[in-house]
């Protein structure tokens, strides 16, 4: 279990005592990895008081406070077992589900099992723009859950060792697997709790950067591999646009010269500028795409993160 934190000391005896319970009385081996996302109470005190009592805990301490995603991707890194599942450290996620989704794993051979909160116990202005944000989002990427969001996840090791969460990507991991070859995609409806202690940690900055995010997610599924293909082929569509129109205006002046019409300067056209226009701009999207295939070809991005403490 990877569970990212940040400020939940409250929390994180009960949570960790639900937890244990829950996989002694389904007989699972299993280890929790608590990322402390720079907590500024005593989080990471509470991870260590409960590595003392439970050899299956481990820690990680991060310097400062890097977001989700951050914590995420270091704990898909740090994990050992054949199955993972990821939930939030607040309580609102039930541990109780866990079992039902590695069953649903091993017996449909899904890649990954996303929770749904159907019922969810979350204020109006959260709930109208995560079930928009969430309709935008089975548009866009074709995968037809109800809840991209949810924390509860449970997923095949192989699936958390072939992505790369950065930003606030953390939303889209159905995506991200997906792009990464992993097509068979469960959902399962989840018990959410309500909030037992301390506030939200996300602010109204999310509802800007998650369709921003999303419109990257799905770029970079699509052309990250290949920028030539989006913008080559806008650039080359452009351009001959642009051309076929100056090759028109060409044309009919030849022929008005040939015939003795008078006909105005080609120059003194609102068209000869519209296709100069769109020529310049198709030249500038192809040489777009060709830089960012070399780029591409030639980069290796890795985040580092900072660790300030680990066991």
């Amino acid at each position: 279990m990877v569970i990212p934190l940040f400020n939940e000391e409250e929390s994180l005896p009960e949570l960790h005592k639900w937890i244990k319970s829950v996989m002694q009385k389904h007989g699972f081996t299993y280890e929790i990895i608590f990322i402390d996302d720079g907590s500024k109470d005593n989080s990471w005190t509470t991870v260590e008081t409960l590595r003392e009592k439970d050899t299956c805990v481990r820690g990680i301490k991060f310097q400062r406070n890097y977001g989700k995603s951050a914590a995420l991707q270091k704990g898909f890194e740090a994990v050992q077992g054949e199955y993972v599942v990821t939930l939030d450290a607040d309580l609102q996620d039930s541990p109780e589900e866990i079992p039902g989704m590695i069953k649903m794993i091993k017996e449909h051979d899904y890649d990954l099992v996303s929770g749904w909160k159907k019922k969810r116990y979350d204020p109006i202005s959260k709930t109208i723009p995560t079930k928009l944000y969430n309709w935008t989002a089975r548009k866009l990427t074709g995968i037809y859950l109800h809840d991209f969001n949810c924390g509860l996840k449970a997923y095949k090791a192989a699936v958390v060792k072939s992505i790369e969460l950065y930003g606030d990507m953390h939303r889209y991991i159905p995506p991200l697997a997906k792009y990464a070859g992993f097509n068979r995609i469960g959902e399962k409806v989840v018990q959410h709790q309500a909030r037992k202690y301390g506030v939200t940690k996300f602010g109204l900055n999310r509802f800007i950067n998650g369709p921003l995010d999303l419109l990257s997610v799905v770029f970079m599924g699509r052309f990250g591999k290949k920028p030539m293909h989006f913008f080559g082929f806008i650039g080359t569509i452009m351009f001959i646009i642009g051309f076929g129109f100056a090759l028109y205006l060409g044309i009919e002046k030849v022929v008005s010269m040939i015939t003795g019409e008078l006909a105005p300067l080609i120059a003194d056209r609102t068209e000869f500028y519209l296709s100069l226009t769109a020529m310049i701009l198709g030249s500038q999207f192809f040489l777009a795409g060709f830089v960012a295939e070399l780029i591409g070809r030639n980069s290796s991005s890795r985040n580092v993160y900072l660790i300030e403490k680990e066991f």
